[in-house]
Parts: C-alpha cells; structure tokens; sequence
C-alpha cells in the first residue's frame, strides 16, 4: 500500500515536472492592442499556428489590455517575441539587453499618418495642418503610440509650437486607431490621428462613412511597427533560434495572414532603424 502510495507521488510528480517542462518551452509572443481585441485574436491566432509550424516548437499569442502592460510582459519574460509599434519597441528593448528588432512590413519601413476631420468641421486636406485647426476638439489614440500619439504630437508642436492643449480647445487618448476613426467619424472629437494603414483597410472593407469623415493631412514618413525579440532565446530554446524566428517571418508569405496585418510582406531592420523615433520621444519628453 505505502509502495503504491510512493509510486503514484512519483508518477504525479514526474507529469507535473513533464507539463512544466512542455511549458516552459513555449514560445510566447503578443502585439500592442491598436486594434478591437477580438480582432487582434484572429489577427494573431494564424500567426501563431504559422510560427509553430515553421519553428518546431509551441506557439501562444497571448492578448493584453495596453501598450505598457505590452512592454511590461516583454521586460518580465512572460513573452519572447512582440510586434511592437516604434515607441514601444524602442521602450522595450531599453529594458531587456540584447534584444532586437527582427524584422517590419514593407510599409513600416516609411510609415505615415492621416490627420482626420468631422464634416462639421469644414476642413479640407491640406499640404500641412491647418490654422483652422486652432480650437477644435482633437483626440489621440493610445498614449504609448507612435503613430497614436508621438509622431501626432510630434507635428503638431513643429507647426504650431506649441503643445497640444494649447492648440486644441480639449484633447484626448482614444485608446485604438479604430476607435479614433469611430469618435471623429461621429463628431464626438472633430479631429483626430489615425495610422494610415487601418484607415486604408477600412475603408476598403467599406466601415467608413466618408459623408462624415475625411482625411485632411498626411505626415512625412517615419519607421514604425516591427517584431522585437528578446535577447536571451538562443539560451532557452537552442543555438540559432533568433535567427529561425527571424527567418520564418521573413519567409511569411500567406496572403491571408498578411492581410490581417495589413502588410504586403516583412524585410529585415535593426535596432538603429528606430534611432529616430528614439530621439523625437526624447525630444517631447516621453522617454527618459
């Protein structure tokens, strides 16, 4: 009886070791919510099944509620990988040494926004932000953004020299690009900052009342989104692991799950590529 008793602890405790070594093996990626969640878990579901196959080992995307609790899985090593956008990429990689960008879409390597209006407005698209532009009601995406607020606030102090509550007669953080386009679009803020490639797949998919809304400046380009690795993975799954993540998107060239992005494809970048984005939040004071 006590032998049977010690056999099965054994047995109990040679599954759970087994299960937590299967887990700790899992390779766990996530991306900053600049979307609606339920559409990030189709985006990302796809992916992963993609990432597994090409890398032989477990895949999980994990969801988050924000860009910071993004960073903070990344610094905490509850994720390996993340697609980032270039503020947050550039914040997450300062706090895990030896991390990388591994690899952009084709259009982040000269990204750009839209500055969109109300109808009530009157605005019309311009060459730059016009003066008009003075005392209307204006709103961000997410505070952690670059394309939802740094580069945004960037232009905005270029041109008017001043900070935006001084522009703007009320000023606020939306959360997503997707609710930016919403909030404008119904005239709850008459003016907002969008990232060019999710007002172009709306309005492909026909989600967009242009009656209502209409893009009235487009910024110059800068670098943005990109996959951020963690340095230390060689360590834990083997030799060369950067190098096969790196290569498996690279090598991503399913329609449908580019399309989810959107992106036409990935090209390789680097760390340096993101030097500029590093400055500008420097500059503006939302990096250290």
């Amino acid at each position: 009886m006590a032998m049977s008793f010690i056999r099965k602890l054994m047995l109990s405790s040679m599954l759970a070791f087994a299960s937590f070594a299967a887990s700790a093996e899992t390779f766990v990626f996530t991306a900053i919510p600049d979307e609606d969640e339920t559409r990030l878990m189709e985006r990302f579901q796809g992916i992963a099944d993609y990432l597994q196959e090409e890398l032989g080992v477990e895949v999980r995307y994990i969801p988050v509620k924000s860009y910071a609790a993004a960073i903070s899985a990344f610094r905490n090593n509850q994720v390996q990988l993340a697609w980032f956008g270039g503020l947050s990429g550039v914040q997450a990689r300062s706090l895990v040494p030896g991390s990388q960008a591994l690899a952009q879409g084709v259009e982040d390597e000269a990204f750009y926004n839209y500055f969109i209006a109300h109808k009530s407005t009157g605005l019309e698209r311009s060459d730059t932000l016009p003066e008009d532009i003075r005392g209307k009601t204006f709103t961000f995406g997410s505070k952690g953004s670059t394309s939802g607020r740094l580069i945004p606030e960037y232009h905005i102090r270029r041109i008017f020299n001043e900070a935006p509550d001084d522009v703007f007669s009320r000023v606020g953080f939306s959360g997503n690009h997707t609710r930016t386009l919403r909030l404008v679009e119904a005239g709850t803020y008459e003016v907002g900052a969008i990232n060019f490639a999710v007002w172009e797949k709306e309005l492909e998919n026909g989600n967009i009342n242009t009656d209502e809304v209409k893009v009235i400046w487009k910024t110059p380009a800068y670098p943005n989104y990109q996959w951020t690795i963690r340095g230390d993975v060689d360590g834990r799954y083997g030799e060369g692991f950067t190098d096969k993540v790196r290569q498996a998107l690279l090598s991503m060239d399913d329609p449908e799950l580019l399309e989810s992005f959107p992106r036409s494809g990935f090209i390789p970048t680097a760390n340096e590529n993101y030097e500029p984005i590093r400055s500008v939040a420097e500059q503006i004071g939302i990096l250290d």
